[in-house]
């Protein structure tokens, strides 16, 4: 299979491309090296596999739909995998415009790039950021996903919308998976395990926000990209699908676990709850294990063993 995967550079994305290249896959990675955070990171996420000869990067913009346009074209790609965005709740809230022109026209230019060159197969990433604040839980995805807390969170329902007007238009095959607070190494560095970590082994405060008690779905790499390949391999009309972690967990046991894991005690810096976020987030995966066979299996402590492990070898530190 050929596949052309946005956003290869970053975390999910290299990750996700060392698996496929590792099944014998040919590789199409697309990235622009945005400066959202350092991309002297994302370089050094791709140089396991730059030279491998399966693997053809195209540094470029999604939002460049003639560009697309001619690589889908040149390159002949059976599937499409768009990880690329612009990530993070806290940042759209202080750049909605550019998170908006990345996340809903870089799809739209994406879509279009694909019905002209009549490329019908697309996984997608989408976020459990779209559920808002929701009191049902776990998260289904028959719930109701139309009250965003933060223009990220709408970005992400309105690329899963467009994705479906060119599913139901075009006959295109999609499935758009809402990922639930991915984790492990070369996480993003604003995110909280990487963040926490950092803070911890340098003796620094790290800042949590409301009273601790706010939860998240934690989900390992390693899961995520297996629930990838799975939506690809059963890839037929349209799907949401769940990709989340086996259970929520409190933000101050993640701190706890953590601690122990560097052998450290944090120092908190308590700050009030900021606007956009959530106060949980549970993803009901029935529907994914049904589907697709997805059934995730890094428990969080783990999970958070493996990372701050890979931490104290990495050379990024």
């Amino acid at each position: 299979m050929t596949i052309l995967l946005t956003g290869v550079a970053g975390f999910i994305g290299s990750h996700l491309t060392e698996h496929l290249l590792a099944l014998g896959h040919t590789i199409i990675g697309l990235d622009n090296f945005d400066t959202q955070y350092n991309p002297d990171r994302k370089r050094l996420n791709v140089r396991s596999f730059t030279d491998h000869p399966n693997f053809c990067f195209i540094e470029g913009d999604i939002r460049d739909q003639m560009a697309l346009t001619d690589l889908l074209r040149r390159s002949a790609c059976d599937t499409v995998v768009h990880l690329a965005a612009r990530t993070g709740v806290r940042d759209s809230v202080h750049e909605p415009a550019l998170c908006i022109d990345v996340n809903v026209n870089g799809t739209l230019s994406l879509l279009e790039a694909m019905k002209k060159t009549n490329t019908r197969r697309l996984v997608m990433a989408s976020s459990s950021s779209v559920y808002g604040n929701s009191t049902v839980v776990p998260f289904r995805e028959e719930d109701d996903a139309n009250r965003p807390l933060s223009p990220y969170a709408m970005s992400k329902r309105s690329a899963e919308m467009l994705a479906h007007t060119y599913h139901h238009l075009y006959g295109f095959d999609v499935a758009c998976l809402r990922f639930f607070t991915v984790y492990g190494p070369r996480q993003r560095p604003e995110m909280a395990i990487s963040r926490f970590t950092e803070k911890m082994y340098e003796g620094q405060p790290i800042t949590l926000y409301g009273d601790g008690s706010t939860s998240r779905n934690y989900t390992y790499i390693h899961d995520t990209v297996l629930g990838i390949v799975r939506a690809m391999n059963h890839l037929k009309g349209f799907d949401l699908l769940n990709i989340g972690g086996s259970a929520p967990i409190s933000l101050r046991d993640l701190v706890k676990l953590i601690e122990r894991a560097v052998g450290k005690k944090a120092v908190i810096d308590w700050q009030p709850n900021q606007p956009g976020d959530v106060v949980q987030t549970s993803a009901d995966l029935q529907r994914a294990r049904s589907r697709i066979g997805y059934l995730p299996s890094v428990p969080i402590e783990e999970g958070i063993h493996r990372f701050v492990r890979w931490y104290q070898q990495s050379l990024f530190y």
